[in-house]
């Protein structure tokens, strides 16, 4: 089977899984959100927002460095997965006690603070799970990882109607998602001594300590990276309150199921970019730049489509309570664009051993972000909160480009024309459904029709692509 194939073949298992965890996710985010109201949804948002950044203590980022030491050395993987787990045991330990710390210091009341340490073991199930996920990718044996997800993503959901129905509140709420993340460990742990690789377990502290500082880069970049999606929200919490963080959250969810392909395509490419650059340079670089064309032939005319419909998508999910968020949308949908031109640059840096200069760029959107933030949120609230992500998200693909390019991975200038043209595609999109005017339903087929023949017309699709399409397809 060639890499093509390899890597259309793990893609489909996840994306499968991922759109089932997309109609999961849909559905429950819009019973959350109804069920909860503006004010409690927002306390979930935080719940979240607050774990996930503290979530990176639960790793240190020893997740990215096994993942990719592993794609290049199978045999490693009983040594490096018997010491990480019980390392990230401790670890998950002071993740909690830290976690109790901090909402205390910040005068949290108690169902806050319930609230939140319940999401925060869900985040170390969940922190588990992805470095037995991450071993399934390295061994390219994306089905596991599919299959773990998907029985994850129907139990939550299957778990928050019951909550729903027995009105078990948003403590219920909490609890579902424990559950639904340990069943879905449980299976991840048996899939992987059944089918690829048994930890041998250990306690070696020297090799303890070896892991942690290599994987330090990873860590910050997480923690930065964390701080810099998430920070928004806690901030929102703490300076307007509640409710706009309520409206903010509910168009924060619907932005994370949007980047279902993304969060596919970079789970597969990451290992493969990793062997790429100790096999084939040249192959990483192709890799890179069929990523960013590929990733932006989807989100782009998506994103024009969502912002003349931004009111009725709005309505259709959350109702009328959440009308405000429309804004939000429109303005937030452009991250999306960003966040997969700066995840496939940062793929490519990380499989090229620049974690520390990934770092480095995403320390300076931290600062640049929660700068702008303290300036914006008490003007604009929400709206101000997404402005700034957008403005951030823009500084990271700057400096992303400039450094890509200062170490020599110089995109083919036919990446430029190509963008060039799915934009002008997407203008295109954008200018009909402006004097169409059509109901949303009916734009929703005519956009689709419009969009492929503008980029058809075009020529947006070269040889490379039909030979891409062949391997698939397995016909070269």
């Amino acid at each position: 089977m060639s890499q093509v194939q390899t890597i259309f073949k793990n893609m489909s298992w996840l994306l499968i899984s991922q759109i089932i965890a997309s109609i999961c996710g849909f559905i429950w985010t819009i019973l959350i959100a109804r069920y909860l109201g503006v004010s409690d949804y927002g306390i979930y948002g935080f719940a979240i927002a607050f774990t996930n950044i503290l979530g990176v203590t639960a790793d240190l980022g020893v997740n990215t460095h096994i993942v990719r030491h592993i794609a290049t050395d199978y045999d490693s993987a009983p040594k490096y997965l018997g010491n990480a787990i019980p390392l990230k045991s401790i670890f998950a330990i002071g993740t909690i006690i830290l976690s109790l710390i901090l909402l205390i210091l910040l005068k949290s009341n108690e169902l806050v603070i319930t609230v939140t340490l319940l999401f925060a073991i869900e985040m170390i199930f969940k922190s588990f799970i992805n470095l037995l996920n991450g071993s399934f990718q390295a061994f390219e044996e994306g089905k596991y990882q599919g299959i773990g997800n998907t029985i994850m993503n129907l139990l939550l959901l299957v778990f928050i109607i019951i909550t729903i129905f027995t009105d078990f509140g948003i403590i219920g709420i909490s609890i579902s998602y424990i559950l639904a993340n340990l069943i879905a460990l449980i299976y991840a742990y048996y899939v992987l001594n059944k089918h690829i690789t048994r930890p041998k377990f250990e306690i070696d502290t020297e090799f303890w300590k070896m892991i942690t500082i290599y994987s330090i880069p990873f860590a910050v970049t997480g923690i930065l990276y964390t701080i810099y999606y998430s920070i928004d929200v806690v901030m929102l919490a703490n300076m307007v309150g509640n409710y706009a963080t309520g409206i903010y959250n509910a168009t924060y969810k619907l932005i994370s199921v949007l980047t279902l392909f993304y969060t596919v395509y970079t789970a597969v490419i990451f290992p493969v970019m990793s062997k790429f650059f100790k096999n084939d340079k040249a192959m990483l670089l192709i890799s890179f730049e069929k990523s960013i064309k590929y990733l932006m032939l989807i989100i782009i005319p998506l994103a024009v489509g969502t912002v003349f419909y931004s009111a009725d998508i709005i309505h259709l999910i959350y109702g009328h309570e959440y009308d405000a968020a429309s804004s939000v949308l429109s303005i937030l949908i452009w991250t999306v664009c960003l966040l997969f031109i700066s995840g496939a640059a940062n793929t490519l840096l990380n499989a090229s051993h620049k974690e520390v200069t990934v770092t480095k760029i995403y320390a300076i959107a931290a600062v640049f972000n929660i700068a702008l933030n303290f300036f914006m949120i008490p003007y604009l609230s929400y709206n101000g909160a997404a402005i700034t992500t957008v403005l951030s998200d823009l500084l990271i693909v700057i400096i992303q480009g400039y450094v890509i390019y200062k170490l020599g991975h110089r995109p083919n200038k036919k990446l430029y024309s190509d963008i060039a043209k799915i934009i002008l595609g997407s203008g295109i999109l954008g200018i009909a459904l402006y004097f169409m005017n059509l109901n949303m339903w009916i734009a929703i087929p005519v956009g689709m029709i419009i969009y492929f023949a503008a980029i058809t017309l075009l020529k947006v699709f070269d040889n490379d692509d039909t030979y891409v399409i062949k391997e698939i397809l397995g016909k070269n």
